[in-house]
């Protein structure tokens, strides 16, 4: 008995040696600048922003307009991410699935910011898709410079980081599962509702979870495509620093922004998990 408590006693120590190197790079790098954004917020022109969350038009549009077009980019991402895992996990043969995934993580090897400008010249009003539309007698769509682009821009990022997500989810399913599903006399659909997807649905909440975390903080793109037309707030915080140097209005909005994060994981924790 004494030994085994002595063993299980060397294993706690080994397991919080272990866990302290990660545990004092985020209390360095995420603690502690969080506590001092969390203070300077609580200066005069953060509580004036916390306050004009309710009561200013502009700020609450700025944060309506994120979380808009978060959770859309959010929805279209898993609905063109989903087919594309799909092909690749069941269609695609195992000795080219890693060709495959390779290709389509081509886009994240140039910059983001060249990515956005990318987009901006096909969406522009002279530019590679309204020339296509000209071409074949179509009307020129007016889609430079506006939230559509913004979601336009969004979705092809993070359609390509969700299917990696939900393909690694996908291709570790054992086929035996829908082999008894088929055997036990269920149809396709039955076997995708009851299987797959249940199994499934932590590599999709994870990656639908990153997505929104990840749209709903980001400048670039809003700033590049959507002109400025629709405010979002990332780019109201970015106004604080850059025109009027308020850090404590910057440091008050972006807890507002990490809150919305904040609730967002608390939503899909659930889904991560998986069925037990």
């Amino acid at each position: 008995m004494t030994a085994r408590r002595s063993i299980e006693a060397a294993d706690r120590v080994r397991a919080a040696g272990l866990v302290l190197p990660l545990a004092a790079w985020t209390a360095a790098f995420f603690l502690l600048p969080l506590a001092v954004m969390a203070l300077t917020s609580l200066r005069p022109g953060g509580l004036a922003a916390y306050a004009a969350m309710w009561n200013s038009p502009e700020y609450l549009g700025a944060f309506l307009n994120s979380l808009e077009i978060a959770a859309t980019v959010t929805l279209l991402s898993v609905a063109l991410a989903y087919p594309l895992a799909w092909i690749v996990a069941e269609m695609v043969p195992a000795r080219w699935q890693r060709l495959a995934l390779a290709l389509a993580v081509v886009p994240f090897w140039t910059s983001y910011v060249v990515r956005s400008y990318a987009w901006s010249l096909v969406l522009a009003r002279q530019g590679v898709l309204n020339g296509w539309l000209e071409g074949l007698g179509l009307p020129a769509l007016a889609l430079s410079n506006s939230r559509a682009a913004v979601v336009i821009g969004f979705t092809h990022f993070f359609t390509m980081l969700l299917a990696l997500t939900i393909y690694a989810s996908l291709v570790r399913l054992p086929p035996n599962l829908k082999r008894a599903a088929a055997d036990l006399g269920a149809g396709p659909v039955a076997t995708f509702r009851h299987v797959v997807w249940p199994l499934a649905l932590p590599g999709v909440a994870t990656g639908a979870f990153l997505t929104f975390a990840l749209c709903i903080g980001d400048y670039v793109t809003p700033q590049i495509l959507g002109g400025g037309r629709d405010l979002a707030l990332p780019q109201l915080i970015m106004l604080q620093l850059g025109r009027r140097g308020d850090i404590a209005a910057a440091s008050a909005l972006s807890l507002v922004l990490m809150a919305a994060v904040t609730i967002a994981y608390l939503c899909s924790a659930r889904f991560m998990r998986g069925p037990r």
